[in-house]
């Protein structure tokens, strides 16, 4: 691991107010690697061996079943996953690989379920984390079963414009395929979706979307904190 490395994971929420000794001890077994894109780094079902820390790059979550695939979520920097299966010592119940070249720190899961049993403020920061990620479940599941289509795509857009500073120009992070699958939709869905936006003021050639009339879309989206808020 590069020394420059080291404050970025140390401000992380996780680890920020956890003991100097114990976070040098955490550290001083995990390693980092840089990964091509299209890399699967852990695979649904098997034991989880590492708490990975994404640092650059763009980390796809994703499931399988009876031969069918669905995107769960992506990961972005700098941030970790998948931290329920690390503090259980269960099997990973995702699937993930690098959706762009990436840079991946990871520590192995026995020292991180040491520390959690050493270091009280640690062990506060892991619940307060899993508590975050059992909110945003809940927020994403009632994206998923209480709007339309329409709705899940304008939506996002909204989100992504603000992830990026309220643009209005901007492209999409995936490819097409796997943003129908993350919204719950088929691709055919999503291209009748896309279609239908346009009297709201979203216009998507290939992967550049450009809003022009913000207000339009909010109509038609309806944002709520109560979904669309994933910070708290």
């Amino acid at each position: 691991m590069r020394p420059d490395d080291i404050p970025a994971i140390r401000s992380l929420n996780l680890f920020k107010d956890m003991s100097e000794e114990c976070f040098h001890t955490l550290i001083r077994g995990a390693y980092v690697q840089t990964f091509p894109a299209q890399v699967e780094l852990i695979t649904e079902g098997d034991p989880s061996d590492f708490l990975h820390i994404v640092v650059s790059g763009n980390i796809e979550l994703h499931a399988n079943w009876n031969g069918r695939e669905t995107s769960m979520a992506n990961v972005r920097p700098i941030s970790t996953f998948i931290l329920a299966a690390t503090i259980k010592d269960g099997p990973y119940l995702m699937s993930a690989r690098t959706a762009e070249k990436s840079r991946v720190i990871m520590i192995p899961s026995t020292d991180v379920r040491a520390i959690f049993e050493q270091d009280s403020e640690f062990a506060r920061a892991v619940v307060t984390e899993l508590a975050q990620c059992y909110r945003s479940l809940v927020k994403n599941t009632k994206n998923l079963k209480l709007r339309t289509s329409l709705e899940r795509l304008a939506n996002y857009i909204l989100r992504t414009s603000n992830f990026s500073e309220n643009a209005l120009e901007f492209k999409l992070s995936q490819e097409k395929r796997r943003l129908a699958s993350f919204l719950g939709m088929t691709p055919e869905n999503l291209s009748r979706s896309i279609k239908a936006l346009r009297p709201y003021g979203v216009e998507i050639d290939g992967n550049q979307v450009t809003i022009t009339n913000i207000d339009d879309l909010k109509t038609i989206a309806k944002p709520s904190v109560f979904i669309d808020d994933f910070s708290s």
